[in-house]
């Protein structure tokens, strides 16, 4: 169902100065490009600001900057992002993941259900769990036995959260994510591989975000800890005991292996590969495809993944690449040349 609101409304939850009909109706939020009468659009990037002359929006969220380059309703802001994530907080009309508690769900008699919990159809909550205020968990979830959902937590449908798994308050879980299942764990024997039973749990703190069909496995002996305001993308794989800092926030297809930590507000992109048993510092960013194999331990950007080229050209350089040694071995011996013949001269 579409919301409405007034400028004066949207200026006065932001924080905001508005220049403009503060009783102008606004319904939604679109792009500079797409945006009609009766939505705000905004401007986050000064790349765009050509668009603030052709957009047909009702209102524009600028920055103090940009603010001169339009001449209709706006609503300034220092920064235009944050505040377009504030007001799409405002006017989100994304539906509860369920309502009420359906009579298909299956619910142990030794589960504790605060006020005002949802739960879908054909959704199993196990013994000993605990599930916190308005919480809601999507149809067909699995919640194992004495794990703990806090407050105002959403799980959306087909979510499975194992036995011994601590969920703090404000969280958002999305479709097909999967929190504790076993790590990777296995012995050998001989060639034979032999199960190490992975007794340990996950603890997920505050304000916690995990994308579609993400993993976290649960540890082997102690906890896997993802800590609060962690956002986690769609398809990554977190091993088991893993640490993962305050604020921090890894892209799609990215892959942290075993007992791996990870430091407070690092910036990690899509199709990062972490070794097992290393440290990641505060404020390390590291992008796309990159492979971290050792430690590193000064804040800074990380990079080891190789642009593309075309066919003909990724020929010729890895031809180049795999005759490195026979390179090295020619300029060592050209070196040792010519140091001899600059004693001769001498």
């Amino acid at each position: 169902m579409t919301k409405q609101f007034t400028l004066g409304q949207l200026a006065t939850h932001l924080g905001a100065s508005l220049v403009g009909d503060s009783d102008y109706q606004i319904d939604k939020i679109a792009t500079l490009q797409k945006a009609g009468p009766t939505n705000i659009a905004f401007l986050a990037n000064k790349k765009y600001r050509n668009q603030l002359a052709d957009t047909n929006a009702g209102a524009v969220i600028v920055s103090e900057d940009d603010a001169e380059y339009f001449s209709g309703n706006k609503i300034v802001v220092k920064n235009a992002y944050t505040a377009y994530a504030y007001l799409a907080q405002m006017m989100d009309t994304t539906p509860a993941s369920a309502s009420n508690i359906h009579s298909s769900a299956v619910i142990h008699g030794r589960v504790t259900l605060s006020q005002d919990v949802s739960i879908g159809a054909n959704a199993v909550i196990e013994a000993g769990s605990v599930i916190g205020k308005n919480v809601q968990i999507g149809p067909g979830c699995f919640v194992g036995q004495n794990t703990v959902i806090g407050d105002n937590t959403k799980l959306w449908a087909n979510v499975t959260v194992y036995h011994d798994v601590t969920i703090g308050d404000n969280c958002l879980f999305q479709s097909g994510c999967v929190i504790g299942s076993d790590g990777f764990g296995y012995a050998n024997e001989a060639g034979k591989w032999i199960k190490i039973p992975q007794v340990g749990g996950v603890n997920i703190g505050n304000n916690v975000e995990v994308g579609a069909n993400t993993v976290i496995d649960r540890g082997a002996l102690d906890d896997t800890i993802i800590h609060d305001n962690v956002i986690l993308d769609n398809l990554i794989q977190i091993a088991h005991n893993v640490e993962i800092g305050e604020g921090t926030a890894i892209a799609g297809a990215t892959v942290v292996a075993g007992s791996v930590t990870i430091g407070k507000h690092c910036q990690i992109a899509g199709l990062v590969g972490i070794n097992g048993h290393i440290d990641i510092c505060d404020g390390a960013i590291i992008t796309g495809m990159t492979m971290i194999t050792k430690a590193i331990t000064n804040s800074g950007v990380y990079s080891s993944g190789i642009p593309h080229s075309t066919n003909k050209e990724w020929r010729r350089n890895i031809a180049h690449f795999r005759n490195l040694s026979e390179f090295k071995q020619r300029l060592k011996s050209l070196e040792t040349l010519t140091e001899h013949l600059k004693n001769i001269d001498e």
